[in-house]
């Protein structure tokens, strides 16, 4: 790639692209190959003036020569990126924005008074015929209130009053509509679905592939817990699905052979075979923002508190212009007071000020399905956090394998990994990347899997019984024993790791000392999270009461709870709310689904499982826990901005109000200033919090 160095200081480098015009997809290819690079923390790309805004670490030389290398054609993107970008809906909504101005004011010198006016009084029929609308169907909402204000104007002779107000309402519409549709597009580009690897089925058996190189007719096999990555139909097994990134059912529903089923559904329950119908990249995208847009999750209470305000407050307005007319027989006061409303700056101003920390949020690297989640974590006093992969490192690994039957450990550490590696939970993890490090390939060598939530797995191996999991499943579930002699050994099993035990015909083989390291970051994030308000912050785990009790010492939880079920931690959460708490839920794994779905507001951290993702309502995307101290200060700043609005609507326009009256100001001097404030206040909504 050509180009040039514009402007560069230490970190930060501007660069020009020498190339007559820069399309969108170019600017998008461009920008995907620029954060891609190890050395770039953050890139911006401006198609318009073909420049790219560059912020780096480290060798500076290293950069350009990365630079040098690039070219549109060499670059492979993922399914859907181009088409979900939103880059493209941006330029329009700007070209469309900047559009309505020039026209505006183009009019106004140019076109003579007869031309504008008849134009102004034809543009003013769409807004009468919404009033009409609204009317029939025996409602007196905010578009009445509009439809007489620019009726009332028209009649009068007052075309510049009709012009101004339809002109503030037309931009405050177009930046309604381009706020919502990138916020709801923000959002569901960051739910849709990223799936790396998938097990395709060949010759009757599984083999993990890249899901890139699926196509359509290929047989795919999805595990417990695990997202279906494509559109297709239902060839083998039977399951549970949760379909409610799609269709917002929370129970599940039963698939069976012939049965289709869809891209970024989630099997709660079973096994599936599936023959995929569509791998296209898109199509999961365009399904969520329909979900979306057709859910009521985007509106938190006090969004639609100002809604239904904002209705209640137009018979309101319409009988103070009336009862203004009869006291004063001054139709120009009277109409002081009906171009002042509260409903247009609380109809536009909360929904924009939801949308917009929605938008905030994913920035973060925080996904949030609902403005009413953002509520629900401001209003919050207690917090449950999982253990496993939460408080303590995602990415636990095999520190040593004790072994109990005399077999070679690797054997045995091989076994292991081949009946993990079909589960989604961060020991399984630990255990396959363990075998992977040591080179220990592992062929299917076991007859069909079986998983049993937070418990284990079991199967068969060469006609011998194997099974892997807790201590729980392995020795009081399975009955399992300890082999003669070993008694000693098990006892001293080193009590800092937690413990995975492996048994072949029900004779314990080996245990796996997984070591599960405390995040650096957790103790201070429970004390951030406790000054942000959290009264009580409770810790739950399926671990042993031992590892519970050190861990619970090391963050400062007030309290913890050990060798839980999945039950467990949704009934505690069930008796918190039943105590008047508002409750969050934090968790990673398959068995944290049920308290996830049952909390006020359940957080998944992003590198767990596709159920936990799915049914939470708000995911956590980095690896690193101040994000939850940074969602509950954007929470409560949202809350406060929404609660300044009031105060600000109502009082600027009753100040508005009382100039009318007074005849201060003039009807169209009132227009101007109350859609001028309104634009402003939904201006100011679209800023940041942080």
């Amino acid at each position: 790639m050509k180009f040039c160095i514009k402007h560069e200081i230490k970190g930060r480098i501007r660069i020009h692209v020498m190339q007559k015009r820069m399309s969108c997809g170019q600017a998008d290819t461009l920008l995907y190959y620029l954060e891609g690079l190890p050395q770039v923390t953050s890139a911006k790309v401006y198609e318009r003036t073909a420049d790219a805004l560059i912020r780096y670490e480290g060798s500076r030389d290293l950069l350009v020569d990365e630079l040098k290398r690039f070219h549109y054609d060499k670059i492979k993107l993922p399914k859907g990126y181009l088409e979900t970008s939103g880059r493209e809906l941006n330029g329009k909504f700007q070209e469309r924005l900047v559009m309505k101005a020039l026209l505006r004011y183009a009019g106004k010198i140019f076109l003579p008074c007869p031309l504008r006016y008849g134009y102004i009084a034809f543009h003013s029929l769409k807004y009468i015929g919404k009033g009409f609308d609204v009317l029939r169907r025996g409602k007196i909402e905010v578009p009445v209130l509009d439809a007489t204000a620019i009726g009332v104007s028209v009649l009068r002779g007052d075309f510049e009053t009709a012009g101004s107000v339809m002109f503030m309402l037309g931009i405050g519409e177009l930046l309604e509509e381009w706020t919502h549709k990138k916020s709801v597009d923000d959002l569901a580009r960051t739910m849709s679905l990223n799936v790396s690897k998938v097990w395709l089925v060949r010759d009757g058996q599984e083999v993990q592939v890249p899901a890139s190189g699926i196509c359509a007719g290929d047989e795919i096999r999805v595990h417990i817990g695990n997202v279906i990555p494509f559109d297709g139909v239902v060839t083998g097994g039977e399951a549970m699905v949760n379909q409610a990134s799609l269709t917002g059912e929370s129970v599940p529903v039963r698939r069976t052979v012939q049965n289709s089923v869809y891209a970024g559904t989630v099997l709660e329950e079973g096994e599936l075979t599936i023959r995929v119908r569509e791998v296209g990249g898109s199509s999961r995208f365009e399904k969520i923002v329909t979900m979306i847009e057709e859910s009521e999750k985007l509106k938190s209470s006090l969004e639609g508190k100002a809604e239904h305000l904002a209705d209640k407050l137009v018979p309101y307005t319409l009988a103070g212009t009336v009862l203004t007319y009869l006291l004063t027989r001054n139709v120009t006061k009277a109409l002081s007071v009906l171009m002042v409303d509260f409903s247009c700056a609380l109809k536009l101003a909360m929904p924009i000020s939801v949308l917009s920390a929605i938008r905030e949020a994913s920035r973060h690297h925080i996904t949030v399905k609902g403005g009413k989640y953002l509520e629900a974590v401001a209003d919050a006093d207690t917090i449950v956090f999982d253990k496993t992969g939460t408080l303590t490192m995602a990415k636990p690994t095999v520190a040593r394998m004790v072994v109990f039957n005399g077999e070679e450990p690797d054997e045995l550490l091989r076994l292991a990994a081949c009946m993990e590696e079909h589960f989604p939970h961060s020991m399984a993890k630990a255990v396959v990347d363990a075998a992977k490090k040591k080179q220990l390939d592992h062929d299917e060598m076991h007859s069909k899997v079986e998983y049993m939530v937070a418990h284990g797995i079991s199967t068969t191996v060469e006609g011998k019984r194997a099974v892997i999991g807790s201590y729980h499943f392995v020795f009081e579930d399975e009955k399992c024993v300890i082999p003669e002699g070993k008694q000693e050994l098990f006892d001293s099993l080193p009590e800092e790791y937690s413990h995975l035990y492996l048994a072949l015909e029900n004779r314990l083989a080996a245990v796996i000392c997984i070591e599960d390291p405390l995040r650096e970051e957790a103790p201070e994030v429970i004390r951030q999270l406790k000054a942000c308000g959290f009264s009580k912050v409770v810790m739950m785990t399926g671990d042993s009461e031992r590892t519970a009790r050190s861990i619970a010492g090391r963050v400062g939880v007030d309290e913890y709870y050990s060798e839980v079920l999945p039950e467990d931690k949704a009934g505690f959460v069930d008796k918190a709310k039943e105590s008047g708490r508002k409750v969050i839920m934090i968790g990673d794994g398959i068995n944290d689904s049920p308290a996830l779905s049952t909390a006020n507001v359940g957080i998944a951290i992003s590198d767990g499982a596709e159920i936990a993702r799915e049914i939470a309502d708000i995911t956590i995307g980095s690896d690193d826990l101040f994000q939850l101290v940074v969602l509950k200060k954007l929470s409560d700043l949202l809350m406060l901005r929404i609660k300044k609005n009031y105060r600000q609507i109502v009082g600027f326009n009753s100040g508005l109000l009382l100039l009318g009256v007074t005849g201060v100001i003039q009807p169209t001097t009132s227009a101007l200033i109350h859609n001028s404030s309104t634009l402003l206040i939904s201006l100011k909504n679209m800023e940041e919090l942080l």
